[in-house]
């Protein structure tokens, strides 16, 4: 999927790429294919139009009724989505095939470094947080069990749809932070240093945060929190936010290792949501309804259900996986974003941990191959790109 306004109109395609001449390794980072790829001026007007990968936007709408850009005599077309584009969001976020819904694994990655080590620890502790404060509880059910409904919930091998919510609402609003923070500093170090190219890392990150809120917001459409839940909420963000703070700016490799370890974890719990929903234990939320806001969010069909809202967040906190673990393989001082310009679909992200340093930086190299090859298809002058 492509991210730019340069690369919007390119249709996904095999790479046909020629091969670049690369620095001595010993010397060499990625960040040069970037900097030295200059976009070419169009030698004729583009005048074609997309949707865009995520879905219809104003300007490909028609205009409502009494409408400045409605002409005389036109007669609005019912099929077509109306003008009006409801959502709190405005950043670039995934759409899901069913297939990619369903191509989520869990996996866990292994620590090897000082760092990795460091980052679990913290991880386990917050965990054992969110699980005291949230009232999570997942004891294996025993096989063969023939114990109903409210035996398994008393016995405390399941939970209900209030202890879920509780969960998802306090998890959520602890998972914005991380994305903002880093995206602050790099900003604010870009700003102070003047000279200094940040690669594409703070689009990314603020989408990743963004991305989070509208979580929250979709299961705050489902249950308003109390005052208590809020004051909780207040506290664990504002220790949060300080720590992560200054952690960043010591180890930004260490921090986005802790958020992909993280991310793990709610892997694991909207996996275990899920099974909960399809094996009948959360009733209330077999035939619910998907919020509005999920529905305009995620694309989906006015018919959808809370599953099929709770498959695409883990999809979401997939992707956060994907490529928190992804930027703590590279070097956060030198290396370009290998996001900056697509992702990997699901089929990928799924069932892959991250990019290695080596794997971020063909990536990058075929996203600039991709768009070279999509301005030759298009008519358009091909820059040569050099590292």
């Amino acid at each position: 999927m492509l991210r730019t306004a340069v690369a919007r109109n390119i249709p996904s395609a095999t790479l046909g790429c020629r091969p670049l001449l690369l620095a001595p390794a010993s010397r060499r980072t990625f960040m040069s294919s970037w900097l030295k790829y200059k976009p070419a001026s169009p030698s004729k007007p583009n005048t074609e139009s997309t949707a865009g990968i995520e879905g219809p936007h104003r300007k490909d709408m028609a205009p409502a009724a009494g409408s400045p850009e409605m002409k005389p005599g036109e007669v609005v077309n019912a099929s077509v989505p109306s003008s009006e584009v409801r959502g709190d969001w405005v950043l670039f976020h995934p759409v899901y095939s069913r297939e990619e819904l369903h191509s989520v694994e869990v996996l866990h990655h292994q620590a090897k470094t000082f760092h990795d080590r460091i980052a679990v620890i913290f991880v386990r502790l917050l965990r054992w947080g969110f699980d005291l404060v949230s009232g999570y509880k997942h004891k294996p059910i025993p096989p063969n069990s023939n114990m109903s409904l409210e035996e398994l919930r008393k016995g405390g091998y399941v939970m209900t749809e209030h202890d879920w919510l509780n969960r998802m609402l306090f998890l959520e609003s602890i998972a914005g932070v991380p994305g903002m923070v880093a995206a602050t500093l790099r900003h604010l170090r870009s700003l102070r240093l003047m000279v200094t190219r940040d690669a594409g890392w703070i689009h990314t990150l603020l989408e990743e945060a963004e991305n989070e809120r509208m979580h929250l917001m979709t299961f705050m459409t489902i249950r308003k929190p109390g005052l208590l839940f809020r004051a909780l909420v207040l506290g664990a963000q504002g220790i949060f936010y300080n720590l992560f703070f200054f952690s960043y700016l010591i180890s930004p490799r260490t921090c986005h290792r802790f958020v992909g370890l993280l991310e793990e974890e709610a892997v694991v719990t909207y996996t275990r949501a899920i099974q909960e929903i399809e094996a009948g234990r959360l009733p209330k939320w077999t035939e619910y309804p998907a919020p509005s806001i999920a529905v305009d969010y995620w694309r989906m069909n006015p018919d959808a259900k809370l599953l099929d809202v709770i498959y695409a967040v883990r999809s979401d906190e997939t992707t956060h996986r994907f490529v928190n673990h992804s930027l703590a393989n590279i070097n956060p001082e030198k290396d370009v974003n290998p996001f900056a310009l697509r992702e990997p679909n699901m089929l990928v992200k799924g069932k892959k941990l991250s990019f290695e340093r080596d794997e971020a930086e063909k990536y990058v190299e075929e996203s600039l191959h991709l768009i070279d090859e999509g301005r030759h298809k298009h008519g358009e002058e091909t820059p040569s790109v050099k590292v």
